[in-house]
């Protein structure tokens, strides 16, 4: 995204109402295809050379009576906006959509949980190939792969992780593993905390992930959540991933740099 564009971005940000309901976010998604079907008005709204007002009035006449007032507000500040690309409006829409929905699971104590469903479910996936499969198959009707993840989730998760894991898979625009990775990533950007990917040999102990814990967060300064998998095929110790940073501790991994070594 563009200078300009993050800059419309964090404009808009800046008159979100902090309080918006869960439905907001949803709404927001539901233009988000819209827009994706509809390139002419895509680029009509995010066409900088024309009067903000008739961008703004467009969308009023399109969309008054259909979303709510909350969410109406929100579209007519977005094209307000100046924008480097109709692509970035859309992908800004949709980022917005998943921020609101975060806030409402936070304001209502879920925040921890749908971060760890979401989290979870990268890890079941990406155990998965055949379910990885299913879910990237961009050749198949987007019903279909939302059918498959209601099956597999409702009942089972937070209604805010249903939500956004079905928007995912709906606009699907990476490998599933990597997109809940980054849903979760975005929970934990929520409140303003990083997160630690870890890879085990074995499971950690409670007292284990606790001191595991304190020391990331003494080391990089900030609260640090972490998501740990158990991977047998590191024989013994960790590899713990913040960000781009990675600490390989494990056997296999100082075993590789041995390697490495000898072949000079």
């Amino acid at each position: 995204m563009h200078a300009t564009s993050r800059d419309a971005l964090a404009a808009v940000r800046e008159q979100l109402a902090p309080e918006s309901a869960a439905e907001v976010g949803t709404e927001l998604f539901s233009v988000v295809t819209l827009l994706d079907s509809e390139r002419g008005l895509r680029r009509t709204l995010a066409d900088g050379s024309t009067d903000p007002d008739a961008r703004s009035g467009l969308v009023g006449r399109l969309f008054q009576g259909k979303i709510s007032d909350a969410t109406l507000a929100v579209l007519t500040v977005v094209v307000r906006q100046q924008w480097s690309s109709a692509r970035d409006v859309v992908d800004s829409l949709e980022l917005l959509g998943r921020e609101v929905l975060l806030r409402s699971a936070e304001r209502d104590g879920q925040l921890d949980t749908v971060e760890d469903e979401l989290f979870r479910l990268g890890r079941i996936v990406a155990a998965s190939p055949s379910l990885e499969r299913v879910l990237a198959d961009r050749s198949a009707v987007a019903g279909q792969r939302t059918s498959l993840v209601h099956s597999l989730l409702d009942g089972k998760v937070a209604a805010v992780t249903s939500a956004l894991v079905t928007q995912v898979v709906e606009r699907l625009r990476e490998e599933p593993a990597d997109a809940f990775d980054a849903l979760s990533t975005l929970a934990a950007r929520q409140r303003e905390q990083s997160v630690a990917h870890v890879r085990s040999a074995v499971a950690l102990s409670d007292a284990q992930l606790e001191r595991l814990t304190r020391t990331l967060t003494t080391t990089y300064g900030r609260t640090v959540t972490v998501h740990v998998e158990v991977d047998p095929a590191l024989t013994g110790g960790l590899v713990v991933q913040v960000g781009d940073e990675v600490i390989d501790g494990s056997v296999a991994g100082r075993l590789d740099a041995l390697r490495r070594r000898l072949a000079g």
